[in-house]
């Protein structure tokens, strides 16, 4: 009895991704997988800078000695 895990990606996703298009154009230079790299890098360094520039609600200004 083995135990197969479901792939992260549902196969429906990657049939819409890979539509139009052979799945090799999908490894070239600027294909499908550089393009996904960049949107998912950009995301996640969007939400950390967005962590990072929120002040919480009552946070004082304690780098300049106050609050």
């Amino acid at each position: 009895m083995s135990r197969r895990k479901e792939p992260v990606i549902p196969n429906a996703l990657l049939d819409q991704l890979l539509a139009g298009g052979a799945a090799s154009a999908a490894f070239e230079q600027g294909g499908l997988l550089d393009s996904l790299k960049k949107a998912l890098t950009e995301r996640a360094l969007n939400a950390e800078m967005d962590h990072h520039l929120a002040t919480g609600e009552g946070a004082g200004n304690t780098r300049n000695g106050y609050g």
